[in-house]
């Protein structure tokens, strides 16, 4: 199951050590270097039922890349480290002004603790920037 498409994609491109973590969205984002959990708002929706704006965190920073060309195939030599999720929870909410017959409940997960290290398709969804 892949987790919702703005967790996966919330890694921003910086080049830094990615040993620190941290598991709060407190502290000044602006200076932090590493991969932490932070609060992002997003719009939990499903087809018969109204909207509703959800706060949760996810995983968000450091991302440790590069890539260098080769002689042989594949003719590049790659690293990509994303800060992703090393744990998480799921939460459920009832979403307002469901029709009748449809499923009001909407489940998401919530990051706990975050690390960084290579994007599992498995988990998340993994995009190249």
């Amino acid at each position: 199951m892949k987790l919702p498409y703005l967790l996966g994609t919330v890694a921003l491109l910086c080049v830094c050590g990615c040993g620190s973590v941290l598991g709060t969205s407190r502290g000044d984002l602006r200076t932090f270097v590493g991969c932490a959990a932070r609060e992002f708002t997003f719009l939990a929706k499903k087809p018969g039922c109204r909207g509703l704006w959800i706060t949760a965190d996810a995983c968000w920073r450091c991302i440790e890349t590069w890539e260098k060309p080769i002689l042989e195939p594949p003719y590049i030599e790659a690293h990509h480290r994303v800060c992703t999720y090393k744990e998480t929870k799921q939460v459920t909410i009832r979403l307002p002004h469901c029709v009748p017959g449809v499923d009001p409940f909407y489940t998401y997960p919530v990051a706990l603790r975050c690390n960084c290290g290579a994007c599992s398709t498995a988990r998340t969804e993994c995009e190249t920037i």
